[in-house]
């Protein structure tokens, strides 16, 4: 079969299957033209998903006759006035979108310039190109889009419902509305406005001015808990807004990343921020956040997807690394915050109702507490409070180890419950009838219910906290700061200072029983673990021996925690770095060192924990995600009782 050049007609229809994969695709071209024309208002409208009708009008510069019959031949643009395809600063420039639009569907454009008296209208049907011809029409341009796919209806066949292809439609909109602030956008169908966004003020800044818009489209919710983002390194700049770990979702579609402008969808952006996140997030739950990445034009390629949606770096692990220390010092700052949708959620349990936010409090849930509504209980049956004139019990081991003691000293006495010793910590300044609830951010304890939450009173309104979960969070971050002071510097001298953390020897090692692999990775870190205090060697092809456990986490079983760090080494494989897996297993040994739910306290070793959480970063959330206090205010309790 000798070789023929290809129709022009079929040459458009092929890269169309590129570029316009459904509606969504076509419109999101159409609108990236827009805004490249400097419109400041973008309306558009649908028919049945955009299938029928698909129409994007702006008020642009326009454009003349001439430029009408230049828009729709293949790879002719105004976007690339020096023809370098290096230094790209507009949202296209390929040049394929409408003469692929047009070579599919029954395409109209219709445009006035400024300065020019009348409009004119040129269309094109199935790549056959009409004549240009006046039309009336206010300044700037009007893309109609009708019957998409007519000329090649075997694609229609690949589409899916109206709703499903319209919310497609309408999520291109919504990303690329994020970037603009300033910019207009209404998208209607055939029945009502689904989005109206009016541009940001004039008086806001930058930053108000995103955070505004954000919270239009994810959520007031999203503007109450969002963190702001801002960070520089070797002329790449990182600036956004994330939520915190409490105010997450089950997937990962409220994650918005853009690229000098552009909505991109990157794993290396995806995998940046689940390594910021790894440390206070379960893996089956997402954090909420829209980074906006600049980078200059010379270090990012974005001409490698011909729908604009993947971008390649010259650099990636300088990107990755800003991300992630930009996340993590912002998380850093949020002290002991926890989300304000976790105290509306509670007191919709307590009404009985369902919780307006699923992505704060999850199917795996707070322990023991509001995953389900629970049935309302009057008084305080099966709870345990105490008063201040309580008999005095050995508080908790959570602040740091009095001088002159090690940890290893502390932990030899074991407590009838299996956790952590209760030898009495270095004491702060006990607390007296003289103190007030306004020196303490969560408060003073009143009572322990169910010797599982304690309950402090503010001078807002009281706090419910979850001592097993603060504590994992407190053992979790002692065990982090620790390990990094241990680690050897360049001034270290190995052969006089002591590496690592202290470690309680056992008097009869354990074996502990795994699958060869299991093993393998073990002591593939087995230097790592014995920084942690865990000391372990290989015994035969299918066992490890403990020799030492880490004396910070005082009694617990050790068949479990080697059995948890095995298999928190296979998932984690190789993709992290060194640091981001010792905080997972650092996460994984916090929580079997941490006080467990039956617990019983006293006042004193409450109002240690308490204290310990206002000066501990994160300590708002455990080591999963989950909530470990929830604030009520006394208004919003006063209105469950209709004194409000």
């Amino acid at each position: 079969m000798p070789i023929r050049r290809l129709p022009d007609t079929l040459v458009n229809q092929i890269a169309a299957g590129e570029v316009i994969e459904r509606p969504a695709s076509a419109l999101k071209e159409l609108v990236e033209n827009a805004l490249d024309a400097g419109a400041t208002r973008i309306d558009i409208t649908l028919r049945e998903g955009g299938k029928s009708l698909l129409s994007v009008s702006d008020n642009g510069h326009g454009m003349g006759p001439d430029a009408l019959n230049l828009a729709i031949q293949r790879h002719a643009t105004s976007k690339l006035p020096t023809d370098d395809l290096v230094h790209i600063k507009s949202l296209g420039f390929r040049g394929e979108a409408l003469p692929s639009i047009g070579a599919v569907g029954r395409l109209t454009l219709t445009s006035r310039r400024q300065e020019d008296d009348t409009a004119w209208k040129l269309s094109v049907e199935g790549g056959v190109v009409g004549d240009v011809e006046p039309a009336a029409h206010r300044f700037g341009t009007k893309v109609e889009l009708r019957d998409l796919f007519f000329a090649t209806p075997a694609r229609l066949k690949f589409l899916k419902s109206v709703q499903t292809e319209q919310g497609q439609a309408l999520d291109s909109v919504k990303r690329l509305a994020m970037a603009h602030p300033h910019i207009g956008f209404e998208f209607r169908d055939e029945r009502r406005t689904l989005l109206a966004l009016e541009p940001a003020g004039a008086l806001l800044t930058p930053e108000e001015a995103r955070l505004s818009r954000l919270a239009m489209i994810m959520g007031r919710d999203f503007g109450e808990n969002a963190l702001a983002i801002q960070a520089a390194r070797d002329a790449h700049s990182l600036s956004g807004f994330a939520g915190l770990p409490t105010f997450n979702r089950g997937n990962a579609q409220m994650q918005f990343l853009f690229v000098n402008g552009r909505p991109v969808k990157d794993k290396l952006l995806a995998g940046a921020v689940r390594g910021a996140y790894q440390d206070f997030l379960a893996r089956d739950r997402h954090p909420v956040l829209a980074l906006f990445l600049d980078v200059p034009p010379d270090m990012v390629d974005v001409n490698v997807h011909p729908a604009k949606s993947e971008v390649r770096f010259r650099d990636a692990a300088l990107v990755r690394g800003l991300i992630v220390s930009a996340l993590r010092h912002a998380l850093d700052a949020a002290g002991h915050r926890a989300s304000t949708t976790v105290a509306s959620d509670a007191l919709s349990s307590f009404k009985g109702g369902l919780p307006q936010n699923h992505g704060s409090l999850s199917s795996r849930g707070m322990s023991k507490g509001f995953s389900h509504p629970p049935t309302p209980h009057y008084g305080l049956s099966e709870a345990t409070a105490y008063s201040h004139h309580t008999a005095f019990q050995a508080p908790l081991n959570i602040s740091s180890p009095p001088a002159g003691r090690t940890l290893e000293q502390q932990t030899t006495e074991k407590d009838t419950d299996n956790i952590p010793s209760a030898t009495e910590p270095e004491r702060e300044r006990p607390h007296t009838s003289e103190d007030t609830m306004a020196d303490y951010p969560l408060g003073l304890a009143r009572a322990q219910l169910h010797k599982t939450y304690i309950v402090a009173e503010t001078q807002q309104g009281f706090i419910l906290v979850d001592q097993h979960a603060a504590h994992e969070r407190l053992v979790h971050e002692k065990l982090k700061a620790a390990y990094r002071a241990a680690m050897p510097s360049e001034t270290t001298n190995p052969d006089t200072e002591q590496r690592g953390l202290p470690a309680q020897r056992l008097l009869l090692p354990e074996v502990v029983e795994l699958t060869e692999e299991a093993v393998a990775r073990l002591i593939k870190r087995q230097e790592d673990l014995a920084c942690l205090g865990l000391e372990l060697e290989s015994f035969g092809p299918g066992a490890v021996i403990v020799r030492s456990s880490p004396a910070i986490l005082g009694e617990t079983n050790l068949q479990a925690l080697v059995r948890d760090l095995a298999d928190e080494l296979s998932e984690l494989g190789e993709a992290l770095s060194l640091s981001e897996r010792i905080d997972a297993v650092c996460a994984s040994m916090a929580c079997h060192g941490s006080v467990r739910s039956g617990r019983l306290l006293n006042i004193s070793e409450m109002n240690a924990l308490l204290r310990d959480m206002e000066k501990t970063p994160h300590s708002g959330q455990c080591n999963h995600g989950r909530p470990t206090y929830i604030s009520l205010a006394l208004s919003d309790i006063e209105k469950l009782f209709g004194r409000r």
